[in-house]
C-alpha cells in the first residue's frame, strides 16, 4: 500500500471513567498521536579488547501524546477522566490507549497507562494545540501487518 491518511485511524482510551474516542472525529491536532520509547532495548558495552557485549532489556514502556485543537470537546472529557482517577490511587495508571490503522493493518496498544497531568494551557491569538502526555508502562506495537482494504 502507497498511501496513508488519518480518515484510516481508530483510536481510543479506556479506563476507570469511561471509553474516549481519539481517532477520526476527535478534534486531532495535525500532529496526532505518538508512541515513544522510554529506554532502548539494547546497551552495548565494549570491552578493553574491542569485543562487545550487548544486553537485551525487556522493558516495554513509554510515553503516548495525543495532540488535539484547542476547541476539541475532547480536551473536556479527557480532564474529566483525569479529574477522576486521580481522586484515589485505586482508579490510577489503569488506562489502556488503543490506536489502529484499519486499512494498513498498524496497532499499537498500550497498557497500565496513566495521565502526567492536565495539558500546557496558552491563550492567544491563535487557538493552540493541547498536548496530553501519558506514560505507559507496556506499549505493543503491531506495524504493516496487510490487512487488505475492503473490497468497495
Amino acid at each position: 500500500m502507497s498511501s496513508y491518511s488519518f480518515k484510516d485511524v481508530g483510536a481510543s482510551i479506556a479506563g476507570p471513567g469511561g471509553s474516549i474516542n481519539l481517532g477520526m472525529g476527535s478534534g486531532a491536532a495535525e500532529e496526532g498521536i505518538t508512541f515513544e520509547r522510554t529506554e532502548d532495548h539494547n546497551t552495548m558495552v565494549t570491552g578493553a579488547d574491542g569485543e562487545v557485549m550487548h544486553s537485551l532489556h525487556v522493558s516495554d514502556s513509554g510515553s503516548i501524546r495525543i495532540r488535539l485543537l484547542k476547541t476539541s470537546p475532547i480536551n473536556g472529557q479527557l480532564l474529566n477522566m483525569y479529574k477522576s482517577q486521580r481522586a484515589s490511587a485505586s482508579q490510577w495508571g489503569q488506562n489502556v490507549i488503543s490506536v489502529r490503522d484499519f486499512v494498513r493493518g498498524d496497532k499499537m496498544v498500550a497498557s497500565v497507562v496513566a495521565f502526567t497531568g492536565p495539558p500546557s494551557l496558552s491563550f492567544g491569538k491563535l487557538g493552540a494545540v493541547q498536548e496530553w502526555l501519558f506514560h505507559a508502562g507496556h506499549i505493543d506495537p503491531t506495524l504493516d501487518a496487510g490487512v487488505p482494504p475492503p473490497n468497495i
